[in-house]
């Protein structure tokens, strides 16, 4: 298996960054992870990066070296992610809880598959046309899609996880991809500034590490002095005969092995899948992988 793969994360106007991203993959499955923790809540960022350790941890505990069914886990995992961040408001005593977006992929078998909640979106581009993109859960995507006309504010959204509800998500079928494909993950930082036409006009025929920073750019200077987040994740396929500098290959990674860019801090809300001796050894597990996974880069550059 061989992609590209480059992630930003710019703070914009806001006093804090609350979005999270990151990925990680074994020697066959790979796993591409943004959350975008919610304002007008406590604790939005803590939110998104349980939701990323939680999916982290489940992907490193799943993929042996694949995963039996990717849609299943992403299911699981997300409601497992939602449940963490419930269990860590009850712990902490909070009357209100801690919320965020989440979108994840999972690349496997020549496919790509992915689950969404919120608006934090997916785009899949081939030859720099749309081939799909995930649709928000919001009052104003739900207005596009049925024709109907509210009067909501239209950057409601009307699910999340770690909300007092059970999350409203959508779960992809498997999506084959061809040498080339893009996938895409982002706050609404960068798709509230940068319309689908401009995006896909700056990701046509550029590698990842070049179109990310190029959107996020000009995602921040069109919002101004009162720029949202804009965090962006984005992954090429590639064909195992097909070599770019940028280019991951897990063809050197054991059955059991596994890497990650997923920081790991405290997991003090998942003692209800994992026991604690599980959590520490995942934990420092994923630890090691992302400093080996530095290691390797240096000795790239």
């Amino acid at each position: 298996m061989k992609f590209s793969v480059f992630q930003l994360s710019r703070r914009g106007g806001r006093a804090l960054n609350e979005d999270r991203m990151g990925y990680c993959y074994t020697r066959e499955s790979a796993l591409f992870v943004l959350a975008d923790g919610m304002g007008g809540h406590p604790d939005g960022e803590i939110a998104a990066q349980i939701a990323l350790q939680v999916v982290s941890v489940h992907f490193q505990k799943m993929a042996k070296p694949t995963l039996e069914d990717p849609r299943a886990f992403l299911e699981e995992a997300l409601l497992q992610a939602h449940r963490q961040i419930l269990r860590y408001a009850s712990v902490k005593g909070m009357i209100d809880t801690p919320r965020t977006t989440l979108v994840a992929a999972v690349v496997q078998d020549g496919h790509a598959y992915w689950v969404h909640c919120g608006d934090s979106r997916l785009y899949w581009v081939r030859d720099g046309q749309m081939m799909e993109r995930t649709r928000d859960h919001s009052y104003s995507e739900m207005r596009k899609v049925s024709g109907l006309v509210t009067q909501s504010n239209r950057n409601v959204l009307f699910t999340c996880l770690g909300s007092p509800s059970k999350p409203i998500y959508d779960v992809s079928e498997a999506k084959r991809l061809e040498q080339g494909d893009q996938i895409l993950l982002c706050s609404d930082g960068l798709w509230s500034s940068v319309p689908n036409a401009e995006l896909l006009h700056i990701m046509r025929g550029k590698p990842v590490a070049q179109l990310v920073p190029q959107l996020v750019d000009t995602a921040l200077r069109r919002a101004g002095d009162g720029s949202d987040n804009v965090t962006v994740l984005a992954l090429e396929w590639e064909t195992p005969n097909v070599f770019e500098p940028s280019s991951i290959s897990t063809q050197e990674i054991d059955d059991q092995g596994f890497e990650s860019t997923i920081q790991m801090g405290p997991l003090e809300a998942c003692e209800d899948e994992l026991d604690d001796e599980a959590i520490e050894r995942s934990i420092a597990e994923i630890n090691e992988a992302i400093r080996r996974s530095a290691e390797r880069q240096k000795t790239r550059l």
